[in-house]
């Protein structure tokens, strides 16, 4: 499953080569790789490779968003060019009750570009994800960039609207079917049945 950041979040395309994420589902979870420039800007978090940072957002990332659009569960995976992660399970609109996941994270870094690879168990993932979004980060201050694999629609945008990656409405379907088969199930996961959130 294969997906290319290709606009702004509101819209235009992007000024460089696209962010890729490829995201391959088995037995125990789903690999989830990173392609993408890197642009060193901001300057690394200070914080430990292979570790988890808080607010990782504010630095250089690619996101991952797996959302169930009836119950508004949902997975948010951040990873950075610099080998922090963050992992978050929200339940209802930003609506955050873990974070700071632990995460198998590798970074293979070049002079321009970067590679991750992350392997997110099942039990990570709210039961029956429906919708999907990606998103990159990067740049400092006025430069600061947004991305979203799907975009804010241009004729929905007001004024003075500002880049926001829990508008789940603009989510788009996705299934873990399509590469298994429509017989596989979700496994079910001990941290979203037996810990439920509170609402």
């Amino acid at each position: 499953m294969d997906f290319r950041i290709e606009y702004t979040w509101d819209g235009f395309p992007v000024k460089h080569e696209p962010v890729c994420v490829r995201l391959s589902p088995g037995e125990k979870g789903v690999k989830m790789e990173v392609s993408a420039p890197f642009f060193n800007d901001p300057p690394a978090p200070l914080g430990e490779a292979g570790k988890p940072f808080s607010e990782l957002w504010n630095y250089e990332v690619v996101e991952a968003f797996f959302l169930n659009d009836t119950t508004e569960q949902y997975l948010e995976v951040e990873l950075c060019p610099h080998g922090q992660h963050l992992v978050l399970l929200l339940s209802g609109r930003r609506n955050v009750w873990k974070k700071e996941l632990a995460l198998s994270f590798k970074v293979f870094r070049g002079e321009t570009n970067w590679k991750g690879i992350a392997f997110l168990p099942w039990s990570y993932f709210p039961p029956n994800v429906t919708k999907f979004n990606s998103f990159a980060i990067h740049g400092s201050n006025d430069k600061r960039s947004y991305e979203a694999l799907y975009p804010v629609p241009q004729h929905e945008l007001h004024q003075g609207q500002r880049p926001d990656f829990h508008r789940l409405e603009y989510f788009k379907p996705f299934s873990f079917n399509t590469p298994l088969g429509e017989e596989w199930k979700q496994p079910e996961s001990d941290l979203w049945l037996i810990e439920k959130p509170d609402m």
